[in-house]
């Protein structure tokens, strides 16, 4: 490993960045490096600037090229100390996009777990992202003392951003976990382990893969990935009527910004919703012909 490398890693770890991230980042300046034959620190700001073009010409997702600008960014104006108006001038980023969540139906998702999951386990999976709304990573890296059944309560260690918090318990998938538990014998602390190494949690391609084979056999489209389940997960709560800083908290959101740009306006919610003009509408106006007139009556007498 080399000591730029090193110096790199430190730098990280001082500022508090998940293992996960940092994997990430040093992982994106390792690619530049090769990109150009030659160590990072030797490479100008043009070719920086250039290598950032050939991502977005790749066709690379918003979020992964985001991923390498801020490992470079940090990397170029942090660890070598290089001006920051000129990092931020040979790394802007790409402008943001905003995307409405895309969802499965009640019906579907019973859908994907009884007919799509032939494993108990992969079942278990499943209910439990979308159950108690957890990103990929979080529902990978639960343990076994983080399921509070007489609280009725999952706990989520160290989530997005180094946060702690707690979610809701399903009675239902209390008792699917505890078949699955029952059934497997899971070694170790960890409640979903990896198949072949019972130390270790399931990677998260192990679970993308659960997913989009049971997608395949209950029929349905992937609607952006097992992620899907989450959005789901917090559509069917704005559904049910919860409110929006109950499921900031249950979602683990930093701030109420993102959780409303996140929760688009279903249609069941949609259907339930009157329209103001409904209160100034004039009476309905019958379409149908008046009845006719009563037989008049003649007041003179008729003898």
């Amino acid at each position: 490993m080399s000591p730029l490398r090193i110096q790199y890693i430190g730098l990280l770890t001082l500022r508090g960045y998940t293992q996960r991230t940092q994997e990430s980042y040093i992982n994106a300046v390792a690619a530049l490096s090769r990109h150009y034959g030659h160590s990072p620190h030797l490479l100008s700001d043009g070719q920086v600037r250039a290598y950032l073009v050939g991502l977005h010409q790749r066709g690379l997702s918003r979020s992964t090229v985001n991923v390498a600008i801020s490992a470079l960014r940090v990397f170029y104006r942090d660890l070598l100390k290089r001006p920051v108006a000129r990092i931020e001038e040979c790394l802007p980023r790409p402008r943001k996009v905003t995307r409405r969540a895309r969802v499965y139906s009640r019906e579907e998702l019973g859908s994907l777990f009884v007919t799509g999951c032939r494993s108990l386990r992969d079942r278990a999976f499943l209910m439990t992202v979308y159950g108690a709304g957890l990103r990929l990573n979080e529902a990978c890296h639960l343990k076994f003392e983080d399921v509070e059944s007489s609280r009725g309560m999952l706990r989520v260690n160290q989530g997005k951003g180094n946060k702690d918090r707690y979610t809701v318990l399903s009675p239902w998938l209390l008792e699917v976990l505890r078949d699955y538990w029952r059934q497997f014998r899971p070694q170790g602390s960890w409640l979903f382990p990896a198949l072949r190494l019972q130390d270790k949690p399931m990677v998260d391609g192990s679970a993308q893969l659960i997913f989009c084979r049971a997608l395949k056999r209950a029929g349905l489209p992937n609607r952006g990935g097992i992620h899907c389940l989450r959005h789901s997960f917090a559509t069917h709560l704005l559904e049910d009527g919860v409110d929006v800083l109950t499921i900031k908290k249950l979602m683990g959101h930093a701030n109420f910004a993102t959780t409303a740009g996140y929760l688009h306006v279903s249609a069941e919610q949609a259907v339930r919703v009157r329209s103001p003009l409904d209160v100034i509408a004039p009476p309905p106006v019958s379409s149908s012909p008046p009845p006719p007139p009563p037989p008049s009556v003649s007041m003179t007498d008729p003898r």
